[in-house]
């Protein structure tokens, strides 16, 4: 089994697909994200990631904001 780079969805460029790995945060901000869609194995396309705009993301046709202290706390590797 080869490993994928593993880095923070908020260091993912605009227009760029992941998937997620893990959730490096607390049990209530782990469930909040799950509601979003925000589960193991998702793909995930980064439709903004503008400084110091809003962190934008696009997960299972729906678009979701993020803080940027959430984006630090999502582990994803890329897609492919």
């Amino acid at each position: 089994m080869e490993t994928k780079e593993i880095q923070s969805l908020s260091t993912v460029p605009s227009g760029n697909k992941v998937r997620l790995v893990t959730i490096e945060a607390g049990r209530g901000l782990c469930n909040r994200l799950a509601s979003m869609g925000l589960v193991s194995d998702v793909e995930i396309t980064v439709v903004s990631n503008s400084h110091p705009g809003p962190f934008v993301i696009n997960v299972k046709g729906s678009k979701v904001m993020l803080g940027r202290g959430m984006a630090n706390k999502i582990m994803v590797s890329p897609c492919g």
